[in-house]
């Protein structure tokens, strides 16, 4: 038995981490919110970094992808969205109908699957680090979000009130 397996036994349950990721998507989606229709798809604080829209739509594509993965053991090369739709009910549209994915798939998904090396698009790693990865780097996105957010005088959603 690997390390992750023993602690997803004892520490985190897979119902437990559903609760985790779900609580963070619903996190990030406030965000997304929070910006204005204009600046959404458009602001940025520092040059060259991206709109917040656009790393948005990059969490929604990963995650779809690490989902599909956990699902179907399925790692091809993911496919993404040449040009989203850049409107900001688009984004929720589909971040809500992803969510929805997430809460009723997952809970399938075997615990072994976490354990078990995946050939991901990105280099080779357990399932585990590969689904607490897009937990990871949507944090970080949203953290940006949480700046682009201040630097546009507006307050973000509390980040604790997952």
């Amino acid at each position: 038995m690997t390390q992750t397996t023993t602690v997803m036994s004892t520490f985190l349950t897979p119902a437990d981490f559903l609760t985790y990721w779900l609580s963070h998507r619903h996190l990030t989606r406030r965000v997304i919110e929070a910006f204005p229709e204009d600046q959404l798809f458009t602001f940025t604080a520092a040059p060259p970094m991206r709109p917040f829209a656009e790393m948005a739509w990059e969490i929604h594509g990963v995650t779809a992808y690490t989902l599909n993965g956990l699902v179907t053991g399925d790692w091809g090369e993911p496919v993404w969205d040449a040009q989203p739709a850049q409107t900001r009910e688009a984004l929720l549209a589909a971040w809500d109908e992803l969510s929805r994915r997430i809460e009723a798939e997952l809970p399938g998904v075997s615990p072994t699957r976490y354990a078990e090396e995946q050939p991901l698009a990105w280099g080779p790693m357990t399932g585990w680090f590969a689904a607490i990865g897009v937990v990871d780097n949507e944090i970080h996105h949203r953290g940006q979000g949480y700046v682009y957010l201040r630097a546009l005088g507006i307050t973000p959603p509390d980040f604790w009130a997952r």
